[in-house]
């Protein structure tokens, strides 16, 4: 288990203590406290790990889901915020309310690894599609092309020109 304490979260600090202290003397759970801005070890434990799991109770755009997504991993996450716009609930991940339901989520995956993989192909194509910046120039410059010849052109998708 890795990450950093939240600048805008007040019981980061409690959370982790108490977390640390359950884990204490079990040798099958690791405790990482990464300080911010280590990306470099961010995506070296996102690339390792078989689940991502991200279960914030409030969440903008969730970043962290759509890295996941991107190194093919499947994301089990908070059904929160920004959160639910990335992960198709049973498709590339799963979206939970509760940690009971993120347990069964997880250990279903862990016992159905094939599972696991077809839904990290899923995000990353999905990820490719809704979310890099090609995506949205590619938006930007139909939008210009549209506006230079006034006439309407069909709505394409990247899928559609790779064609």
């Amino acid at each position: 288990m890795g990450g950093s304490l939240a600048d805008d979260d007040p019981e980061g600090l409690e959370v982790h203590a108490k977390v640390f202290e359950a884990s204490k003397g079990r040798k099958d759970i690791h405790i990482l406290l990464i300080p911010p801005f280590s990306d470099l070890e961010i995506n070296a434990l996102q690339r390792a790990s078989t689940i991502v799991l991200q279960k914030s109770v409030k969440e903008g755009f969730g970043l962290t889901v759509a890295e996941a997504l991107w190194k093919s991993r499947p994301v089990i996450a908070g059904a929160t915020g920004g959160i639910p716009l990335q992960i198709k609930n049973g498709l590339n991940g799963y979206l939970v309310h509760t940690i009971e339901g993120a347990a069964y989520r997880m250990h279903y995956l862990l016992r159905n690894p094939q599972v696991g993989e077809r839904m990290g192909r899923y995000g990353k194509e999905n990820v490719r599609q809704n979310f890099l910046i090609t995506r949205h120039l590619m938006d930007y410059l139909l939008v210009m092309v549209s506006l230079r010849t006034k006439e309407q052109i069909p709505l394409l998708t990247s899928s559609a020109l790779a064609k």
